[in-house]
Order: structure tokens, then C-alpha cells, then sequence
């Protein structure tokens, strides 16, 4: 598979993140067919160039590891391909769509992208030898007992990173999305490539560089909670995923995972497909699509952050139909109140962490120093800066209304709800919630700004107002 080439092979790329980048001959066979140019219209981009960047260091700083130019084309295939899989609308096909269309289907991303890259090789006549095709199917998982035991253990640490999240993936969304929102990065992606090195079988760093994995951790977590998870790009993605549900028995868009030459075509097409579709099955689905572009969004009704450990509890007390029974119950008897049911009503509960759920993973990451640079070990606590989070995830809840017109009826019945769980004023972070409205909100602003722009969407959703931009979605 490694190839002997001049300069004069090489395709060079203008990148607004890391300038020019440059693609041999065998990348380019990848790159040029329909399963990666697909990602064009799923706002996605592998991340190949940060891959084989990081493995030809290692490769030359640490020659006793014998890591192979084989070994290095491997590890960049995987980096520009482990994205093959994602669906239309990147996350909210996978977090939203298929759990609540087709939950035993259990579908991932990870199975797409290698449905998608066996479906690559074979129609493009790319041809690999089993040991290397195996190998990068189990890159691109993160799974090293996926392939033989005589691969080295450190390279999967470089694109999907089981042991502690901190892989060239992330390291380019952080960059790519904070540059695409108009607040660039000051992490250097080069010194973090320079800085790593092998010991024990794991990828370490330079302690000086302890600071720099947090600034990762802390811009992914600021990130998602910001941009990805923004209340008006949830409203986007619940109005999608609600559209999809009621094209699915017409388009039957699920029976396409699992065929590659239809998941091919399923991007974030499907919606000026739908929208410019005549056929009356499709109706519910147009109207929904309708209102996304005319921003007669689902609205925003009231939200608070909760601890992790109480997320269970409020899980269970907070439903949508708990929330309509007292909705109703405060109501006007006169009021018309035929369309506020349970399906009217979205509670939504993120999770937003730092990479590892609770835990922090700067403690799965061991460094090295100058004076030992062959000998590793975790930050201890005198390493890190006082300021320091003790804690690193917390639950957003987050209500939503279908009906504009119940928004003050739906806050006054989950403050009702609220205020039935024990404690759950103390384990939040805001105050308690003021005396609810009552009645609709025809003539009455709610609390919160119903006229977002929509560079407040998540990246993946702002590209549906704006073709021609090219913003990167995440997950």
C-alpha cells in the first residue's frame, strides 16, 4: 500500500485551519468518490491531515517504536474516513432519529462509516490487503481486539481515543468550529502534535502542555453548550427529527442504513427533497420544514441546569405529560386547550460534560517531562490550576412548547411539576422560578427572545438557512 511519489503527485489543499495540506495519490483515490464526497452535504470533514501528521512525528522522534510508513497511510485513511457514517444532520440522526424511530436497531455512526468504507474500496476498485483493511475498520471503532494483536496499541490512540477522548478529531472540531463561529482558538494543534510521545504503549504528552488538554476540555464543553445545544438549535433539531417521523412510513428512510448504495444519498438533502415533494403523505412533514424556514420555531418555555447524580429523579417527575395534567389544570376552563397534549410538549435532558461524563480526563492522560522524558505518570495536584472545576458534567433541562400559543401554560404547569420534587430548588443552579402565567401567549411575551438569529443554531443546522456557508458539525 505505500506509495513512492514525488512532490509533483501531491494535491495541495487550501484549509482556513491548517493552511495547506497535502493529499498523495492514494488519499486522493479515497477522497474522489461518491461515499466521501457525500460528506459535502452533511457538513463533515475527516480529519486524515491531523492523523497522519501526528503518526509521521511519532514515527520520527521515536524510531524504536518501528512505526511503518504502511502504518502512517493506515491511521490517515482512518482519520478522513471514520466519518462516513454519520447521517443527515450529523448527531441529530444518531442522538434523536433512529433511537426514536428504530431503537433495535441500536444504530451508531461507527457502523455506518464502516458499512460505508468496505462499500468504498469495493466500488472504486481501491484494493488493500485484508490485514490493512481490518486494521483500519478497527481505527476507525477505536477497537484494537478488532484486528490482530500485532498492530501497536498507541496508534489507536490517535483517532478514536477510548482511553481518554483526547484525539486528532476532537482536537480539529475545536479548532474548525470555534474558527466557523467567529471566535478562532489560540490552541496550537502543532506544539500538541510535537509534544506527544510513547510510553507504555499510550500516547502522552509534555506536562508544560497540561493546561493546553484542559483549554481542549473546557472549549468542548463551552462549545456544546453554546453552540451545539443552543435552545434555538434544539428547537431546529426537534422540528427535523419531527418532520422525519412523519415522512418515515412514505420514505421508509430507516430501511437505508444498512444498503449503502441508498445511505449514500441520504444527507441534509432530505429536506428540500421533502419540501419540494407534491405527494399528500408527505403534507405533515412539508408544514413542519415550513415553519423551520419561516422561523416559527418550537418555543422555548423555561430551562435549569441539574446536578448529574439528581438527573434520574427528575427523570422521572418531569414528563411531558405530568406537565400538561397541571398545564390544564391551571387553565381557564373556557380556554381551548385540544391541542395541548402530551405531544405538544418536548422536555429535553442533555448532558454536557468535559469528554468523559463525570470524570475529568486529564486523570486518563499520563506526562512526561524534560528531565525523565522516557517515564510517565498522571498530573498530580499541584499540576494543575486552582481553578480547577471539582465538578465536570451537569444536566441541562430543557422545555419546549409546539404550540406558541400554550408557552405560558406549559411554564406554569412544569414549575408545578418542579415544585412537587423534593429539593429541587438546592439541586439547581438558578433561583427559584417566579410565579408561572397563566392562560396563552397570543398577546404576552415569554421569557426569553423568540427572534434568535440563526448563526445561533448549531453549526449543522445554521447551514440549512445558509447553503452557501460551510460551518462543521460535531459530536
Amino acid at each position: 500500500m505505500v506509495e513512492s511519489m514525488n512532490s509533483t503527485q501531491m494535491r495541495h489543499i487550501k484549509d482556513p485551519i491548517h493552511d495547506y495540506i497535502s493529499i498523495s495519490p492514494l488519499m486522493s483515490s479515497i477522497i474522489d468518490t461518491k461515499e466521501f464526497q457525500r460528506l459535502r452535504y452533511i457538513k463533515q470533514l475527516g480529519v486524515g491531515h491531523l492523523a497522519r501528521s501526528m503518526a509521521e512525528h511519532l514515527r520520527e522522534k521515536q524510531p524504536e517504536l518501528d512505526i511503518t510508513a504502511r502504518d502512517v497511510d493506515c491511521v490517515q485513511i482512518a482519520g478522513l474516513c471514520h466519518d462516513l457514517g454519520h447521517g443527515p444532520w450529523s448527531h441529530v440522526w444518531d442522538g434523536l432519529f433512529m433511537p426514536a424511530v428504530a431503537p433495535k436497531k441500536n444504530w451508531k455512526h461507527e457502523q455506518g462509516s464502516k458499512m460505508m468504507f468496505r462499500s468504498l474500496l469495493a466500488n472504486n476498485n481501491i484494493n488493500l490487503p485484508g490485514k490493512d483493511e481490518e486494521f483500519i475498520l478497527a481505527l476507525i471503532d477505536g477497537e484494537p481486539s478488532q484486528c490482530s494483536p500485532d498492530e501497536k496499541a498507541c496508534l489507536f490512540d490517535i483517532v478514536a481515543n477510548k482511553r481518554n477522548g483526547l484525539d486528532v478529531d476532537k482536537f480539529d472540531y475545536i479548532a474548525r468550529d470555534s474558527y466557523m463561529i467567529g471566535e478562532p482558538s489560540t490552541l496550537s494543534l502543532a506544539r500538541l502534535i510535537k509534544s506527544a510521545r510513547v510510553i507504555d504503549n499510550e500516547i502522552c504528552y509534555d506536562i508544560k502542555d497540561l493546561n493546553q488538554l484542559h483549554e481542549i476540555c473546557y472549549t468542548r464543553f463551552k462549545l456544546h453548550k453554546m453552540i451545539y445545544h443552543h435552545k434555538t438549535a434544539k428547537a431546529i433539531e426537534y422540528m427535523i427529527v419531527d418532520a422525519l417521523i412523519l415522512a418515515e412510513p412514505h420514505m421508509k428512510i430507516t430501511d437505508q442504513v444498512d444498503i449503502p448504495k441508498k445511505f449514500l444519498y441520504l444527507t441534509d438533502d432530505l429536506m428540500p427533497r421533502i419540501e419540494s415533494s407534491e405527494e399528500p403523505e408527505l403534507e405533515g412533514a412539508r408544514e413542519i420544514f415550513d415553519r423551520v424556514r419561516t422561523r416559527d420555531l418550537y418555543r422555548f418555555v423555561d430551562q435549569r441546569v441539574i446536578e448529574l447524580e439528581r438527573s434520574k429523579t427528575f427523570r422521572i417527575h418531569i414528563t411531558p405529560l405530568r406537565i400538561v395534567e397541571e398545564a390544564r389544570r391551571l387553565a381557564d376552563p373556557h380556554l381551548d386547550l385540544t391541542e395541548l397534549t402530551p405531544d405538544s410538549v418536548i422536555v429535553d435532558h442533555t448532558t454536557l460534560h468535559y469528554g468523559m461524563k463525570d470524570k475529568n480526563p486529564l486523570d486518563f492522560v499520563k506526562f512526561y517531562s524534560k528531565r525523565n522524558p522516557d517515564t510517565c505518570a498522571h498530573a498530580q495536584k499541584g499540576d494543575y490550576s486552582m481553578l480547577m472545576p471539582p465538578i465536570f458534567a451537569e444536566v441541562y433541562l430543557t422545555i419546549f412548547s409546539k404550540h406558541p400559543q400554550f408557552v405560558g401554560l406549559v411554564q406554569g404547569g412544569y414549575r408545578a411539576v418542579l415544585k412537587s420534587i423534593p429539593d429541587s430548588f438546592s439541586s439547581t443552579t438558578t433561583e427559584p422560578p417566579s410565579t408561572p402565567k397563566r392562560g396563552p401567549l397570543e398577546d404576552r411575551k415569554p421569557d426569553f427572545d423568540q427572534r434568535e438569529f440563526v448563526h445561533d443554531c448549531a453549526p449543522q443546522l445554521y447551514c440549512a438557512f445558509n447553503p452557501e456557508s460551510q460551518p462543521q458539525a460535531i459530536p
